[in-house]
């Protein structure tokens, strides 16, 4: 099967790899370094005759109309524009940590109305506004689709999303915003996942490395201290989060993409000593109409009715045993009995429910 082929090499390659050491900036963050969302509401103009259908979408044309005045031009009142080559857009970007005015950053535009493609288009000066409601940056120039598009005689074919593009460096920033790294004293590191093993391994590697400086908050930050003055610190941080750690085993885990049939087991699922049967079970129901015709003057009436034939088969399913096994004698062991991936789902959820599999099973 192709699925358990890719499953045992994704296997052999995490077990090859093993829980080596790590550095701290590839398991946690420095409290206080992160974006910003920003988004801006704006028009992309020069379409192909790809942009929205007007009449459906009348926010685009009211914002036309707004731009054409704030620019000088005034319509007569009651004209009403069929416009090809405009669309409605959403820009949406993120505002790195201490990024300065002046700064370029990338913009994803997003058409919010009917248009076919945004391929070629413009996209005008836009404001983007943070959560507060203030404008951080300016966004303005030629959106890239990575996509095409062709459609001809009721014929139509689409290569990628042409809804959506992007533009390189496609904003300034105009305002900073203050990003403070810990207080007068001490820095926060922040693990991406709670664990107090791991917790407790970084704040043993930090006062080998800096001695009597760090001290565990709670099961995810380390509180440092660091030096005052802006320089000093900078450098700290950066020898700080280049210092190896080997992480804890990460907990037993089984996650089942219910929707795609997806199952993941990370290498630390075992189950107890179980046997597994599986077999598919089928109901086939087959109807045809039956149709009933009156004797000839006699009176009656035209009867339709419909015949049912159910046929149900149960394949012939095998039995398995595994006992003390680990992540490869799981897939070895369920894969003996043929067992697909959407099996897989009924199969684990009855081992949690016996007991036998020791790991936490999540449902997506």
């Amino acid at each position: 099967m192709k699925w358990s082929r890719l499953l045992f090499a994704l296997l052999a390659l995490a077990l090859a790899m093993g829980a080596g050491a790590e550095r701290i900036k590839d398991l946690a963050s420095i409290q206080g370094v992160r974006g910003n969302p920003l988004i801006g509401y704006g028009i992309v103009v020069g379409l192909d005759g790809s942009g929205d259908q007007t009449t459906q979408t009348p926010f685009t044309v009211q914002s036309i109309v707004s731009m054409l005045t704030q620019l000088g031009v005034n319509l007569p009142p009651g004209t009403n524009l069929q416009l090809k080559n405009v669309a409605a857009v959403v820009v949406t970007a993120s505002l790195p940590a201490f990024a300065k005015p002046g700064q370029a950053i990338d913009v994803t535009v997003s058409s919010i109305g009917n248009a076919k493609s945004l391929r070629g288009g413009t996209l005008l000066m836009t404001p983007l506004k943070g959560a507060d409601g203030q404008v951080y940056a300016l966004s303005q120039g030629n959106v890239l689709v990575g996509g095409v598009g062709a459609e001809a005689g009721g014929a139509k074919v689409t290569v990628n999303h042409l809804s959506v593009g992007r533009i390189p460096a496609g904003a300034l920033v105009e305002r900073a915003v203050p990003s403070a790294i810990g207080d007068a004293e001490h820095v926060y590191i922040e693990l991406n996942v709670t664990d107090f093993s791991t917790t407790q391994r970084v704040v043993e590697a930090i006062n080998k490395q800096f001695p009597d400086s760090a001290a565990a908050m709670d099961g995810r930050v380390v509180k440092v201290r660091a030096p005052a003055d802006a320089s000093g610190r900078v450098g700290f941080l950066a020898s700080l989060e280049s210092i190896p750690i080997t992480p804890a085993a990460a907990m037993a885990k089984v996650i089942v993409n219910a929707r795609t049939g997806s199952v993941v087991l990370n290498r630390s699922v075992q189950i107890e000593s179980c046997a597994v049967a599986h077999g598919n079970l089928s109901v086939v129901i087959l109807s045809e109409p039956v149709i009933s015709q009156p004797n000839p003057f006699s009176q009656g009436r035209t009867v339709q009715a419909e015949r049912s034939q159910i046929e149900i088969k149960a394949d012939k399913g095998g039995l398995t045993m595994a006992r003390g096994a680990s992540l490869a004698e799981v897939v070895k062991a369920l894969n003996a009995i043929g067992a697909t991936p959407q099996d897989l789902l009924a199969i684990l959820q009855a081992m949690k429910a016996s007991g036998a599999l020791r790991a936490e099973l999540e449902i997506i």
